[in-house]
């Protein structure tokens, strides 16, 4: 395999990873964020936040520009180390001198 091939497959690996835990954690953020916009959990001290519950504001837009901007600097910091990987040459990692 060329260098090109071996980064590829690097990036390609990191970058599913990424959106696995994207796609989880918005999951999981997103049913918490309703539960408390629904039922009102987490009580704030009225006196001094002038609140009675923790508001909640969902906007599809945010989630979604949060959500790419991540998958966007993943993907920057993933090139540097990519790069390194691919230019590991086997027989010299191996080699016991």
């Amino acid at each position: 395999m060329n260098d090109g091939n071996i980064r590829n497959i690097f990036i390609y690996q990191a970058l599913y990873l990424t959106g696995v835990g994207l796609f989880w954690g918005n999951l999981v953020g997103i049913l918490l964020c309703l539960i408390q916009d629904r039922f009102g959990l987490v009580t704030l001290d009225e006196a001094s936040y002038y609140v009675k519950v923790v508001p909640i504001n969902l906007d599809i837009a945010h989630i979604l520009l949060l959500n790419t901007g991540t998958l966007f600097f993943c993907f920057l910091m993933l090139l540097l180390p990519s790069m390194v990987v691919s230019r590991i040459q086997p027989l010299k990692a191996i080699r016991f001198n």
